[in-house]
């Protein structure tokens, strides 16, 4: 049970109205369903959902060792429990792009990206990344074009080849994804400010910029990514990274000093965690099942 009011088509209507006005629209990455309510009561404008995450979640690297199955479980859970569109990084396709664009589709998902590295891929910020032919790409992006039902689910084709042929090679496939069908374009790990601003000068459709941390990419603010003409960021493995070192962190002193008192600041608060989640809201009219008030605790 989930308290929300729009159903997957307005959701991704909504994000087809939003791409219009011009502005960019923040994305951060939600490891799980409660990060995504968070993200949505804060405001910001849409829930990515990290391949990298989901396989760092796992406890495995960003190698292509996830499966649909488990992608798309996970990419559910979480693009339920808000009102905001969800995105989720789809790899290369799964080996099936319409199987892939069907079950995400079908899920609730508002849009996905598929990339042109080989189905052993790597993290986009690593070196020695291997990308598969243009004209198997665009296959690729065709077949998932066709395969959507909702002329809103947005098919995001997303190009490695910066890394491995260059800026020049990169335009080559991105006016080719274009014309294949692509809704966006996603250019992965562009260098600087010149870089982002090569592609959108030599693209027709609106592109998607990812601000993350430790990779090849300057961290640009969202107000210099709008003006370089860009229509969403995000920030795909942010809130795990912030999570995880926190998580750290505390663990440490546990083993340390062997208690949690001096880490209570810290952590999030039952009296937070139950509004987060809604607790109230489960009450029943007839207080038999729980008769809950979050302003009880701490």
């Amino acid at each position: 049970m989930h308290f929300t009011k729009k159903n997957s088509s307005q959701k991704r209507e909504e994000l087809q109205k939003k791409l219009k006005k011009q502005k960019i629209l923040k994305f951060p990455g939600a490891y799980n369903p409660l990060t995504a309510k968070l993200i949505a009561e804060i405001g910001f404008d849409g829930v990515y959902i990290s391949g990298a995450v989901m396989a760092n979640d796992l406890g495995v690297p960003d190698i292509g060792l996830t499966t649909l199955k488990e992608v798309s479980y996970r990419a559910n859970q979480i693009s339920r429990v808000s009102d905001l569109p969800s995105i989720v990084d789809a790899d290369t396709g799964f080996g099936d792009c319409k199987k892939t664009v069907e079950t995400f589709e079908q899920l609730g998902l508002s849009g996905c990206h598929i990339e042109d590295q080989i189905d052993l891929k790597r993290c986009g910020h690593l070196d020695n990344k291997e990308i598969i032919p243009i004209v198997d790409m665009v296959k690729k992006i065709k077949t998932a074009v066709i395969s959507k039902k909702d002329k809103n689910f947005l098919i995001i084709a997303r190009t490695d080849a910066n890394t491995v042929e260059g800026i020049e090679k990169t335009i080559d496939r991105i006016q080719a994804y274009e014309d294949a069908g692509a809704d966006i374009i996603f250019p992965e790990a562009m260098k600087n400010e010149k870089e982002f601003e090569k592609v959108r000068k030599n693209s027709k459709v609106n592109l998607l910029a990812n601000m993350t941390e430790f990779g090849k990419s300057k961290l640009l603010s969202t107000e210099q990514l709008e003006n370089l003409g860009y229509s969403i960021v995000i920030y795909p493995v942010t809130t795990q990274r912030l999570a995880m070192k926190n998580v750290e962190d505390g663990l440490r002193v546990i083993m340390k000093d062997g208690h949690q008192n001096n880490i209570i600041d810290k952590m999030q608060t039952r009296k937070r965690l139950y509004e987060l989640v809604e607790y109230e809201k489960y009450n029943t009219p007839d207080k038999k099942i729980t008769d809950f008030k979050t302003d009880e605790h701490e």
